[in-house]
């Protein structure tokens, strides 16, 4: 029912704005923008030089230290949300203003990046008129700072009075704290108080956005067979590693052609002694040429676009390592991890809303992207609890790559249309 009144709410609001365009209103929050955009690019390279890598807690503060002071000064009241320390992670940044008009939005970003201070990555740089290079320029602090340059053309037509906006930044996007159920307690609270989620994750250039993305949980494999000498190989024991073989292969044949469903089998280890260390993610194995390996260990991800399509995979791949090789036991375990964020008729909705401001602009039909062509993303912890719309960030190439890029060009365009769709759901 709320999705359906949205969807209602969305299809009459963009009939009404058909005919006129852009409005007066609009039109000066544009020129406001066009004003500011060296401001913007400012902000952009001061926050980019910032290494905020995940575990790098004192960076990340000290990223979501200048968005706060961007944000207090347009008139919202700042947070820090911290974790515990057993999490090892900064914390999050929340911004609000609550008001008695229009939709309640929640928009979503993150503080980290990939790219910690022991790593290679690059500082704030121009590579041509059009692009920019940088650690996380695109992912994502290009979308942070859109955010920004978006309420800030807002707020100086006092377009945000008696709004409800929270803007939450994640300080551990690339690598959620576990358990996430701590690390995600406090976002997900929040959202419930909300009408519509945006989320400023990177954009596939301004045709496409994401009303769709997939979940990821992770599967643990571990096959046992009796040791034995080399030669008595498949006579009454097939050994621990062609038993996980068969499995991962039937896997394998059995899921790999359905649509949006993916399987990793990421480490794959066998042999005497095996011992797996889940928290560094590393190995040791001790084993010789010459013994059928008593035990081997598989792990992998799942990825799903939906809740039943990650169950029927999982019944799956329970079925086929029970039919055990000759000599051979196996088992697997399921951890969830992220949620799906699925399709529905809320994010259609929102799709068809910024379809119509995109042509207003003059920028073009925009549609839906691909959800197999997307990672998990932390919107998806909300997804079951109101409509939500990602892929609104800044557009580039690279993400996760020390040569990450911006595309300079397309930049304002995004800004432009974030700061308009803001401003007609608030209305």
């Amino acid at each position: 029912m709320r999705n359906f009144i949205l969807l209602i709410f969305l299809i009459i609001t963009a009939l009404a704005l058909r005919a006129q365009q852009l409005s007066k209103q609009e039109k000066k929050i544009i020129a406001a923008l066009d004003a500011s955009m060296p401001a913007t690019i400012d902000l952009l390279k001061e926050s980019v030089n910032i290494n905020s890598g995940t575990l790098n807690t004192e960076g990340v503060r000290k990223t979501g230290e200048l968005f706060a002071g961007e944000l207090k000064a347009l008139g919202f009241t700042v947070t820090w949300i911290s974790l515990p320390d057993s999490l090892h992670r900064a914390g999050h940044l929340v911004a609000w203003r609550k008001g008695k008009k229009g939709k309640k939005l929640l928009l979503i970003g993150h503080l980290d990046t990939v790219f910690e201070p022991d790593m290679t990555a690059n500082p704030f740089s121009m590579v041509n008129d059009t692009t920019a290079t940088g650690q996380g320029v695109l992912d994502m602090k290009g979308g942070d700072v859109m955010v920004i340059a978006a309420l800030k053309a807002l707020q100086q037509q006092k377009l945000l009075d008696d709004r409800t906006i929270t803007v939450y930044f994640m300080g551990d996007e690339e690598n959620a704290g576990h358990p996430r159920s701590v690390s995600r307690e406090d976002f997900i609270e929040k959202s419930k108080e909300h009408d519509i989620a945006l989320a400023f994750e990177a954009a596939d250039g301004l045709s496409l956005v994401t009303s769709a993305r997939r979940g990821a949980s992770e599967w643990e494999l571990e096959v046992e067979s009796p040791q034995g000498h080399s030669s008595g190989i498949f006579k009454k024991n097939d050994g621990s590693v062609f038993e996980a073989a068969r499995i991962i292969n039937s896997f394998r044949e059995k899921l790999s052609a359905q649509p949006n469903l993916t399987f990793n089998p990421a480490i794959f280890i066998g042999g005497s002694d095996v011992k797996y260390n889940s928290l560094t993610q590393t190995a040791t194995v001790i084993s010789k040429n010459n013994i059928i390996a008593p035990k081997t260990i598989v792990i992998g991800d799942l990825r799903f676009l939906t809740e039943k399509q990650k169950e029927n995979a999982r019944d799956s791949m329970l079925e086929i390592v029970a039919q055990h090789l000759p000599g051979t036991d196996a088992r697997i375990s399921f951890k969830d991890g992220i949620p799906a964020m699925s399709p529905g008729p809320g994010n259609d909705s929102l799709v068809v809303f910024i379809n119509q401001i995109s042509k207003d602009l003059g920028f073009g039909p925009v549609s839906s992207g691909d959800p197999g062509l997307r990672g998990a993303g932390d919107i998806s912890y909300i997804a079951a609890n109101l409509p939500c719309l990602d892929g609104l960030g800044a557009s580039g190439k690279g993400s996760h790559a020390p040569g990450e890029t911006i595309n300079l060009s397309e930049y304002p365009k995004l800004i432009k249309r974030t700061a308009v769709l803001i401003f007609r759901l608030t209305r």
